[in-house]
C-alpha cells in the first residue's frame, strides 16, 4: 500500500505524505464512519479546500444546516478538527476530506490557511511546544518530595498485596498438582474464576489474566493436560520471579513487574528515527479495546510497538497511516526486549519506502528463542520474513522459504483436489512439511481471517516479504509487500504494502 502521490516539501525538508484511499479508510474508527466518509469523498459537498507545505488540509463541507462544517486535518499527527457534533475521531467529514485529497489532487491548491485553520494549527503547535518544554524542564518535579514519598508508599503497599497474592497462588498451584490435573476437568471453570478474583483483590491483574486462561485449557481438546501443565509451569515461574525480584537483573525485574500487571511508564532518552508504519489493528480485551501499531526504524533497525486503549465498542483515538513513514521520537518502556514505546514529538509524515530487511523462515525460530531469554513469558516476537511462499499443509497453511517451497507453491492449486481424492494421492513434492526448519506453520488465529487469502493471492505461488509475529503457536502474518522487481541472485524487492489484519 503506497502513498498515492510523491508528496510536497515541508519546512523540515522532508516530503509531506499524501495518503492513499486504503490508508485513509484504515484510520476510520468503525465501519459506519468508513461508509459515511466514503460518501463524502467526492468534490460535490466540498468548497474552500486547500493545503499547505506543513501537511495541513482543510475544507468546508455542506451539511443539513445552512452553515457548512469546517474541517481541518494535520497529516503530520495525524490530528483532526471539525465543527460537527460527532465524537468520533476522525469524523466522517475528516475522512471524506482525506479521501477527496487521495483521489482528486486537483481539488486542492497550495494556499495560505484560512483564519480558522491558522488559529487551530497555531494552538495545536503551541500545545505541542509547551508539552515538550514541560518534559524537558522536568514537570513532575513540581510535585516535590511530598508527592514522591506518597507515590513510593502507595507502590510499596501495592507490592505487598501482590506478594500476598503470589504466595496464595503458589499454594493453589501446589494443591492442584498434588491432587492431579485430571481433577480440574471435574471442578469446572469456577475454580479458576475464584482464583482470578483473588488475584484482582491482590492488585495483580496480570496474574488474574493468566489464571483465567488456565480455565479455558481444559475444554481445548485432546492433549489439554500437557498444555495445562506447561501454562502452570510458566505461571509458577512468574510467581517465583516476583517473589525473588530483588535478585533479578534490572531489565528482567522490569519485565516481571509488567507481566504481573504493575503500571510502567516510558523512560530513558527518546530515539528519533524515520518509523515505517507496518501494521495497525484492534483487539477487544474485556471492557476495553486495545490498538496495536507496529513501527520499524529505518536508521536504528528497531521494531517498536505502540499501544493505545479505548472504551468497549469505541476505537482508540490514536491512528497512523499504515505504509507511511513518520519522522518522530519514541521513548521505550523498560523490560526485556523493549518493544513497547511511547510516541513523542512528530516532525512529519513522509512517503512510503520498501520493507525492512527480512530473514529466512529457517532463521526465525532462533530469533524468537533469543527473545525468550529476555522475557520467558513472551507469546510471540515480531519478524520480517523475506522470500517466503504461503503453501498448504496437512493441518492448514505455512510459509516456506522460496528455495524449499517453490515446488510446494506450484502445487497450491492441486492441493484441494488431492485432499478430496485421498491423503495417499497428495503429491510427493507437495507442501514442505518434511523440510524441517524451512517452513513455519501459520498460527491458528490467522487461518480464519481473510488476510490469509490476501497473502496467498499476493504471492501467486511466488516469493513475498511478510511481516508478522512468530510464537509457539506459529507465524501470524500482519502485512506483506507485493513482489517487486527481481534482484540479482533470485531475490525480490518488495513493492506496495498490504495489511493482512
Amino acid at each position: 500500500m503506497q502513498l498515492s502521490h510523491g508528496g510536497e516539501t515541508s519546512p523540515t525538508g522532508a516530503p509531506v505524505a499524501r495518503w492513499s484511499v486504503e490508508q485513509v479508510l484504515a484510520l476510520a474508527p468503525d465501519a459506519a464512519s468508513r461508509k459515511a466518509g466514503t460518501r463524502l469523498g467526492a468534490a460535490g459537498p466540498w468548497s474552500g479546500t486547500g493545503c499547505d507545505a506543513t501537511g495541513a488540509v482543510w475544507g468546508l463541507c455542506k451539511g443539513s444546516g445552512s452553515t457548512p462544517y469546517r474541517t481541518v486535518v494535520d497529516t503530520t499527527g495525524p490530528a483532526y478538527a471539525c465543527s460537527c457534533p460527532s465524537r468520533k475521531f476522525p469524523c466522517k467529514h475528516a475522512l471524506g476530506l482525506l479521501l477527496l485529497r487521495a483521489s482528486d489532487d486537483a481539488a486542492f491548491r497550495p494556499a495560505e490557511p484560512a483564519d480558522w485553520v491558522a488559529t487551530w494549527l497555531a494552538g495545536r503547535r503551541a500545545r505541542a511546544a509547551q508539552k515538550g518544554g514541560s518534559s524537558a524542564a522536568g514537570g513532575d518535579g513540581a510535585r516535590g518530595p511530598v508527592g514522591t514519598d506518597a507515590a513510593r508508599k502507595r507502590a510499596e503497599r501495592r507490592a505487598e498485596r501482590v506478594t500476598g497474592g503470589a504466595q496464595e497462588l503458589e499454594q493453589r498451584l501446589a494443591d492442584l498438582l498434588r491432587g492431579g490435573l485430571a481433577a480440574t476437568d471435574r471442578s469446572g471453570y469456577g475454580l479458576w474464576e475464584e482464583t482470578a478474583a483473588r488475584m484482582v483483590d491482590a492488585q495483580a491483574p496480570g496474574l488474574a489474566a493468566r489464571v483465567r486462561e488456565l480455565g479455558a485449557i481444559t475444554g481445548s481438546g485432546a492433549g489439554w493436560p500437557v498444555r495445562l501443565l506447561e501454562e502452570c509451569a510458566l505461571l509458577h515461574l512468574l510467581d517465583t520471579a516476583w517473589l525473588g525480584r530483588d535478585r533479578l537483573p534490572d531489565p528482567l525485574a522490569a519485565t516481571v513487574r509488567t507481566r504481573v500487571g504493575l503500571p510502567m511508564s516510558a523512560e530513558g532518552p527518546p530515539a528519533r528515527d524515520h518509523w515505517l508504519v507496518l501494521a495497525q489493528y484492534d483487539t477487544p480485551d474485556g471492557k476495553i479495546v486495545t490498538r496495536r501499531i507496529w513501527l520499524y526504524g529505518r536508521g536504528s533497525g528497531r521494531t517498536a510497538l505502540l499501544l493505545s486503549f479505548g472504551a468497549a465498542g469505541r476505537s482508540p483515538d490514536r491512528a497512523l497511516p499504515v505504509g507511511a513513514t513518520i519522522d518522530a521520537e519514541l521513548t521505550p518502556y523498560p523490560g526485556g526486549g523493549q518493544l513497547r514505546a511511547e510516541l513523542g514529538e512528530q516532525f512529519g509524515t513522509t512517503a512510503a519506502s520498501g520493507p525492512p530487511p527480512g530473514i529466512a523462515a529457517a532463521a526465525a525460530p532462533a530469533v524468537y528463542g533469543n527473545a525468550l531469554r529476555e522475557d520467558p513469558w513472551l507469546e510471540a516476537w515480531p519478524v520480517t520474513l523475506r522470500d517466503v511462499i504461503p503453501v498448504p499443509s496437512k493441518d492448514g497453511w505455512q510459509v516456506a522459504d522460496a528455495h524449499a517451497g517453490a515446488q510446494a507453491g506450484a502445487n497450491v492449486g492441486a492441493h484441494a483436489d488431492a485432499q478430496a481424492d485421498s491423503a495417499a494421492d497428495e503429491p510427493a513434492d507437495g507442501p514442505a512439511d518434511a523440510r524441517a526448519g524451512s517452513a513455519l506453520p501459520i498460527a491458528p488465529a490467522a487461518l480464519s481471517r481473510p488476510g490469509l487469502w490476501k497473502l496467498v493471492a499476493l504471492s501467486g505461488g511466488g516469493p513475498v516479504t511478510v511481516f508478522g509475529e512468530l510464537g509457539h503457536r506459529g507465524f501470524d502474518p500482519f502485512a506483506a509487500w507485493d513482489p517487486g522487481e527481481r534482484e540479482e541472485g533470485g531475490g525480490t524487492t518488495g513493492g506496495s504494502l498490504v495489511q493482512l489484519v
